[in-house]
């Protein structure tokens, strides 16, 4: 009797081999010779969307690819000077690195109702974007004509879809049931609304004095390993392999500049009103256990950018200052900012104008993997400078921009509906299908409120005139057990 292949995604070292053989040509490093040996013993590159390829390599290109990825690793990347990961040279590499303030920060009771919106608004332009996850932009232009929802400006639909448009371009398999228009009841689980809740935790339970290992502690005690990816998937197998950080982020690692820090920082800048250098401090040290350079860049960018937004002071065109201060000025993240924000400001108008600001966007990045965190920052800049602030605008825009949708809806959406300000200010046509109701597999977080968690995070944010935190480095601090989550109530769940 036959048996199925278990071919787990993102691990397999046949698989890391083309995506590490495309970073190094990104980084610039001499790898020409090793990409030969590779092919000419029967590897092939990185699978264009799939996390692992059809079948499993032989044992002897296995064993080749485990060499060659160290080999990868160890080539002289010319560009180390400008984007390095160490904090200290980070800010020496920062021209306009922030000071920490006082200034600006708003009480929980002051911060509650901005957070509602910014988790709400998280939540709506994941939701936006899951169903078209992994499509290409042409099949999101595609399905969203052939639906009456192009220029985009609401939820997806496979009403009215035509039987070879949706074949052409299939919804994303997983997401089909719970995100189209005709069947969102409340906002499913997704790993970009699972971070944010870990980095609540996070902060719960250590502080605003956590280290890197209290982030990897509490990965292993509340993440299941099948719920992360990419970077995050290989970090969590360093850290079951014996490694501790940062070597999890570096080693056989070909994912650690692509987009998953960003999309764990939203709590780091919620809880720093004002303070954009000490959000993206924290970020930094959660960002550390996966990611490096660019990769982590992306978490400071965001972190710093909703710190000013939570503030309560600037618009999104200071928040977006903001996020690029604390960027090493020469790294290609702060390019890719700043070329989102200029592309943007060159096609003023409306959603005609933003095509070809997405399609700029897509001409420039065509050789990174969807998921990487360069194209999706610069997209995520151009959609929120275009939309000037609106919601729907800056949230629709982005999703119709393709490659990571769901995440850059998640963001996008953050930013600006902190700076909305109230869940009225979002919208009920957005807000309304989520029920106020999370679905997750993080402990004691299941059905959750998106009102109590606006609670909670207000809870953990940093008082006004508060000291800046730094990381703790007492041995005992290390070891101590954490409390297990905070369960809710029947009264704090969902309606």
């Amino acid at each position: 009797m036959a048996t199925a292949t278990l071919r787990l995604t993102w691990v397999q070292p046949e698989d890391l081999v083309g995506h590490e053989l495309r970073q190094a040509e990104l980084d610039g490093r001499p790898a020409a010779q090793l990409r030969a040996r590779w092919l000419a013993a029967g590897g092939h590159l990185a699978p264009p969307r799939a996390g692992a390829s059809a079948a499993p390599a032989d044992p002897a290109l296995r064993t080749l690819a485990g060499h060659l990825l160290d080999e990868l690793a160890a080539l002289p990347h010319p560009r180390a000077a400008d984007e390095p990961t160490d904090l200290a040279a980070i800010r020496s590499a920062a021209p306009a690195w922030p000071s920490p303030t006082r200034d600006g920060r708003r009480t929980p009771a002051a911060l509650t109702e901005p957070l509602h919106a910014a988790w709400l608004g998280r939540a709506v332009g994941c939701v936006l974007g899951k169903p078209v996850e992994k499509m290409t932009l042409t099949g999101i232009r595609a399905v969203a004509r052939a639906t009456n929802n192009w220029p985009l400006h609401t939820w997806f639909t496979e009403v009215g879809l035509d039987a070879d448009t949706a074949r052409a371009h299939p919804w994303n398999r997983r997401s089909r049931p719970t995100c189209l228009a005709e069947n969102i009841d409340g906002a499913p689980e997704d790993d970009d609304l699972d971070y944010p809740l870990l980095g609540l935790l996070l902060l719960q339970r250590h502080g605003r004095g956590f280290t890197t290992a209290d982030v990897a502690q509490t990965w292993l005690a509340e993440l299941p390993a099948g719920r992360t990816f990419t970077a995050e998937r290989i970090a969590y197998r360093n850290l079951l392999s014996g490694l501790e950080p940062p070597a999890t982020a570096t080693h056989r690692n070909p994912f650690r500049e692509w987009i998953g820090a960003q999309i764990r920082a939203d709590v780091f800048g919620w809880t720093s009103p004002g303070d954009p250098a000490t959000a993206a401090e924290l970020a930094h040290r959660d960002a550390v256990l996966s990611h490096t350079g660019n990769g982590v860049y992306g978490a400071m960018f965001t972190a710093a950018t909703l710190a000013l937004a939570a503030g309560g002071r600037a618009d999104v065109h200071d928040c977006l200052r903001a996020g690029l201060s604390v960027l090493p000025a020469r790294s290609g993240l702060a390019e890719a900012v700043r070329f989102g924000i200029a592309t943007a400001r060159a096609e003023p108008g409306g959603d005609a104008a933003f095509e070809r600001v997405v399609d700029r966007l897509h001409a420039r990045y065509r050789r990174h993997h969807w998921v990487h965190v360069l194209p999706n920052a610069a997209l995520v800049a151009a959609a929120l400078t275009h939309a000037d602030g609106d919601f729907s605008a800056a949230v629709c825009r982005v999703v119709s921009g393709g490659w990571d949708t769901d995440s850059n809806g998640a963001t996008v959406g953050s930013v600006a509906g902190l700076l909305a300000g109230t869940p009225e200010a979002i919208g009920r046509r957005w807000t309304a299908p989520l029920r106020n109701r999370l679905a997750t597999t993080v402990r004691g977080f299941d059905g959750v409120g998106f009102d109590v968690l606006a609670r909670l995070t207000a809870e953990a944010a940093a008082p006004p005139g508060g000291e800046t935190p730094t990381p703790r480095t007492r041995p005992a601090d290390r070891h101590r057990p954490s409390p297990p989550a905070r369960r809710l109530t029947d009264r704090e769940g969902a309606r």
